[in-house]
């Protein structure tokens, strides 16, 4: 008896390939600025079951989980995060604090928000539930 022939996924469109390659570029300005504010990223896009994290980073005692969002207009960046987002992420962040954070760090959700021509927002603390 054989199997049937297994499914495979539609190679991504060239709008979605855009999508990421956005992603990374914001994840990457993201990260080289928290490195200049003192921070030590340790890891960058961590999938769990329970969502993504786009960046985990450390500095003295603290460890936040980042959501990364880069839009090309700043009135775009206020319906970039909303809760489901962050919960999603403050969700993946309570799977991932066991491998990220020692005994005595203290954890939090940020976002940094990303647009041309305006300067970077770091929200910190954004997740209180």
């Amino acid at each position: 008896m054989s199997r049937p022939p297994a499914r495979l996924k539609p190679p991504p469109s060239p709008k979605r390939l855009a999508a990421e390659a956005a992603g990374r570029r914001g994840e990457r300005i993201a990260a080289w600025w928290l490195r200049l504010k003192g921070w030590q990223i340790v890891a960058r896009r961590v999938r769990t079951k329970a969502g993504e994290v786009d960046l985990i980073a450390r500095r003295s005692g603290l460890v936040a989980f980042v959501e990364v969002k880069l839009r090309r207009t700043s009135a775009e960046l206020d319906m970039a995060i909303d809760q489901r987002r962050l919960a999603r992420v403050a969700a993946a962040a309570e799977v991932l604090m066991a491998d990220y954070a020692g005994p005595g760090d203290d954890i939090r959700v940020d976002v940094i928000l990303i647009a041309r021509g305006t300067p970077l927002r770091h929200i910190e603390n954004a997740w209180i539930g």
